[in-house]
């Protein structure tokens, strides 16, 4: 079984464990690797010594959500992260995975702000906004919220309208994208999910 293949067999043995719902879960993982690996390419050109970083990038992407507060004990997500990376990277660079996933998260950088970790710095921002970008998915805002609410759309709808004022639109504003591709990309994202949240306000004034 390829590393991928071993990455993702992870993702869905932890999201039964944990009974993470779908909006964090594979599929999830899957999107922000696939930023993650937009990101890297579109910078290596001008930063050729990210190489050197690759795998460290795109194992924490698909592995950023397996130790999320929200489902289970950060802690110990981590330490399984850990354990499971034992017999993959090596020590150095298990230690800036769980780094990096440990300190990417929005709340987190809004509280603490960036980390400094010294010549992973640059693999840590690709990570963290091919996070950013996946966020302006509106459906996956509201199915974490119908999860959560009971599939109450409406609500789930109200929760989601108002992270996205409040957080997800404000992501550039507030200087959250630092690399070129997030800042060439991020406003296509943007005016889909407002397409998106502008059907769903529609589709519940409808008489079902």
């Amino acid at each position: 079984m390829s590393l991928l293949s071993k990455l993702f067999h992870y993702v869905l043995l932890t999201k039964t464990k944990y009974r993470i719902d779908e909006s964090h879960g594979l599929s999830h993982s899957m999107n922000v690797l696939n930023f993650a690996n937009a990101i890297y390419e579109n910078e290596l050109p001008k930063n050729p010594t990210l190489e050197k970083y690759e795998k460290t990038i795109y194992v924490s992407a698909i592995l950023h959500d397996m130790c999320d507060k929200k489902y289970m004990n950060q802690t110990q997500g981590l330490l399984e992260i850990n354990n499971f990376l034992e017999d993959k990277m090596t020590n150095e660079e298990i230690a800036f995975t769980t780094n990096i996933i440990n300190t990417m998260s929005y709340s987190t950088v809004k509280k603490n702000g960036f980390p400094d970790l010294g010549e992973y710095q640059y693999a840590y921002h690709v990570v963290r906004e091919a996070d950013l970008l996946t966020a302006y998915d509106f459906d996956r805002c509201m199915i974490y919220n119908m999860y959560r609410m009971g599939g109450n759309l409406q609500d789930s709808y109200d929760n989601a309208l108002h992270l996205f004022e409040n957080r997800v639109w404000k992501h550039n504003e507030d200087g959250l994208f630092l690399t070129n591709y997030s800042k060439e990309h991020y406003l296509d994202l943007h005016n889909m999910s407002i397409n998106r949240c502008d059907f769903w306000k529609k589709m519940l004034k409808k008489t079902m």
